[in-house]
């Protein structure tokens, strides 16, 4: 499944490159782009694993960028 994220307070790209990295590391996620100009979060994760990876990537994206709000 691919889907789309709205970020909010994502403040540099350094760190939503980070995120990014951290995300592809997943189990269960095939794709993912952090763009820091759009405030995006696209996800192409398994179907199955779907509500798990997302508190993986929340956890992970609050570790790099604690202000960071993933609206899901």
């Amino acid at each position: 499944m691919k889907k789309t994220y709205k970020l909010t307070d994502l403040d540099c790209a350094h760190c939503a490159a980070k995120m990014e990295t951290a995300i592809k590391k997943i189990d269960g996620v095939n794709d993912a782009t952090v763009s820091f100009l759009t405030q995006k979060l696209t996800l192409d994760a398994d179907d199955s694993r779907w509500e798990d990876i997302l508190k993986q990537i929340v956890k992970a994206c609050k570790r790099i960028e604690p202000d960071c709000v993933i609206h899901l």
